[in-house]
């Protein structure tokens, strides 16, 4: 039997908050001191960037597990499978459920419980827990998916991926244009009718990367709490992805027998519209090739950074027929790949 995904559903939060939003924002520096352009020049500057112009934030009633169930049914409904036959709920997000209007993280109990109550999956070996690997969490439990399956310990998976960074950014630095929100959710179970993992890398640099993302306080003085934000080293982190991530595609992709030329599609975490370029020009310049064009599916455009969200709902749009000039066909090969927090790096062949 081949272990692959039978089915996908995500979650697109519908308030679209376009980069004119932020025309009236204080950007403040590190040390709190202004910035010398205007937001105009600023936000101009960020746009050529990451290629981010809309993001999308949930309504103030909702929470990332809330969105995640959303997802979860979709996911569900699309495999055409009884929930009550799940063996495994792993819901994968970095700081659990944040309310309107706080930056406290509410992780009891775990957000995969919350899901599978709100599922009303009545079988108790059907187990519910969290994975906490930033951005690249929902890969990681696809791959836990699959070792369970392939042991014998699980038959069916559920692997989840949702966040709300809206909640937790810090409204002074100009890095909070990138966050956004969103939930994406899959189906692994092993089966002769669908797609198949043929391989997968998993690594942690924790030696001088640990801490390239991290929570910190605002850069305004005047705030005076001890609330912390979501914060990051963007350029240790660019040269960071750019070095390390096209090295792990590709031992992923030599480990799993297929040539570079059968690869259809590269799905990468929609982190930033230049780095994802570069990461997947210079995986295939290690193949002596050239980018070729239409590999690489996006929506950051529109959708913005939602971190462990952005490839299962990035694979379910394309799946789907939502994204412009991109389909998959069955039987084609694409890698997923994902770089963020730990620092952490991932990459999956998979075989539609």
């Amino acid at each position: 039997m081949k272990i692959g995904i039978t089915g996908t559903g995500s979650y697109i939060p519908p308030v679209l908050t376009a980069n004119s939003s932020f025309n009236n924002h204080t950007f403040l520096n590190t040390d709190g001191t202004a910035f010398a352009h205007s937001n105009e020049v600023i936000i101009e500057k960020f746009k050529a960037i990451t290629g981010i112009e809309e993001r999308r934030y949930v309504t103030d009633d909702l929470n990332t597990s809330d969105i995640a169930f959303f997802a979860a049914e979709k996911a569900i409904a699309d495999a055409g499978i009884d929930k009550e036959t799940l063996d495994y709920i792993i819901f994968a997000h970095n700081f659990g459920d944040v309310k309107h209007g706080t930056s406290q993280g509410n992780t009891l109990p775990s957000l995969a419980t919350r899901v599978k109550h709100s599922l009303k999956i009545k079988n108790p070996k059907c187990v519910a827990y969290d994975l906490l690997f930033g951005c690249p969490g929902w890969i990681e439990g696809v791959i836990q998916a699959n070792a369970f399956i392939k042991s014998g310990i699980a038959k069916r998976c559920l692997v989840i991926g949702a966040e709300t960074l809206s909640r937790i950014v810090d409204d002074y630095d100009r890095d909070s244009m990138i966050y956004a929100d969103g939930a994406g959710a899959t189906i692994i179970e092993a089966s002769d009718k669908n797609g198949e993992i043929l391989a997968h890398a998993s690594a942690t640099y924790a030696y001088d990367e640990a801490n390239y993302l991290f929570f910190g306080p605002s850069y305004s003085k005047e705030n005076t709490t001890d609330t912390n934000y979501i914060k990051m080293h963007g350029r240790k982190i660019y040269e960071f992805a750019v070095t390390n991530v096209p090295q792990a595609m590709k031992d992923c992709l030599d480990s799993s027998g297929i040539a570079i030329t059968d690869v259809k599609k590269i799905f990468i975490h929609q982190a930033n519209e230049k780095m994802d370029e570069a990461i997947v020009k210079r995986f295939y310049k290690s193949y002596g090739m050239e980018m070729p064009e239409g590999i690489m599916p996006m929506n950051i455009r529109e959708n913005g950074n939602s971190s462990v969200a952005t490839i299962p709902t990035l694979f379910d749009m394309v799946k789907h027929g939502k994204i412009e000039n991109q389909a998959i066909e069955k039987g084609d090969v694409v890698i997923f790949a994902s770089v963020g927090a730990g620092m952490n790096i991932n990459a999956i062949v998979y075989r539609h």
